[in-house]
């Protein structure tokens, strides 16, 4: 595995609570990373030695915005690209916009802000269109990440292209108990691979709050707080894998095959298969299928 990429998930917690969220993402989730935790995981993907580019994400990373900012400092310091993704919530005019986005001029070379009827009930939202006219005049490179309606993808020209700019739901997470039954759904025998993610290759990875290493969001390869990086890196062998071994041999339909799981006739997509598949796998391979906050399951502590 030779790792370029590595997408950190500052927090759970989110101020939104959108229904198409494979994190579960809410004010309600619980973990977030310390100072002390990204300095051991930034040192961890130095010493790996392949890795370029660090990017910050949730949740919501601006909700613990003095971390943020010295995890970017660091990452900076240490020479690697830094991205950044947000809902923009904090961007309400351009002034303000250009105090939070100020200290991270010249330190971030990816600023995504996530804008779609399941964020501000607008495809651009105000807060999107601000943060984006702020990091031009600090010559931050801004972008935005619009995600289509379920209807949307079933619906479009004959020519099956989506709206410009828009990509589509993957139902995982939030997204496959929330949006599935807007969706068309398909024999989930044709669900013969996965259609996202290298999971034998990947080039990036992302690490929770908690320190696990999702391949896929729920999917853990091993706790970098336990195990450093490099040997879970070293170890990996995705054919062996109990859970991208199936989906390699045949995708989320092979999943439900090798382990003989009860299933429907009909899915939204790969990932509704695949995430269903996995929540019937969850007691089997607790130490994978993990944790519960990618799962939605909310702490009652």
């Amino acid at each position: 595995m030779k790792l370029s990429a590595l997408h950190l998930l500052l927090t759970y917690q989110c101020n939104l609570e959108c229904d198409h969220c494979f994190v579960w993402g809410s004010p309600w989730q619980d973990g977030t990373m310390t100072l002390r935790d990204i300095r051991q995981v930034l040192r961890q993907a130095r010493d790996l030695g392949t890795i370029e580019r660090i990017y910050f994400e949730g949740g919501e990373p601006f909700l613990y915005y003095p971390v943020l900012l010295h995890g970017i400092q660091e990452a900076a310091g240490m020479g690697f690209q830094v991205g950044v993704v947000t809902n923009g919530y904090w961007s309400t005019e351009v002034e303000d916009a250009l105090e939070w986005l100020r200290p991270l001029a010249g330190l971030v070379q990816d600023l995504s802000v996530s804008s779609d009827l399941y964020h501000w009930s607008e495809k651009l939202s105000r807060q999107a269109e601000t943060a984006r006219r702020a990091a031009e005049k600090l010559n931050i490179p801004a972008g935005v990440i619009s995600v289509a309606q379920p209807e949307a993808a079933d619906s479009v020209s004959p020519s099956g292209q989506l709206p410009v700019g828009e990509s589509g739901v993957m139902y995982r997470g939030r997204a496959a108990e929330k949006l599935v039954e807007q969706a068309c759904l398909h024999s989930w025998k044709q669900f013969a691979e996965c259609p996202y993610e290298n999971l034998r290759e990947p080039g990036r990875l992302h690490l929770d709050p908690l320190g696990n290493l999702h391949i896929c969001q729920g999917i853990s390869l091993g706790n970098v707080f336990r195990t450093p990086l490099s040997q879970i890196c070293e170890k990996y062998d995705a054919d062996a894998h109990p859970i991208t071994g199936p989906l390699l041999a045949g995708g989320p339909a092979e999943l439900v095959r090798r382990y003989g799981l009860e299933h429907r006739e009909g899915y939204a997509g790969a990932c509704h298969l695949c995430d269903q598949a996995r929540r019937s796998l969850r007691g089997r391979f607790p130490d994978i299928l993990m944790p519960d906050q990618m799962y939605g399951v909310v702490s009652q502590s």
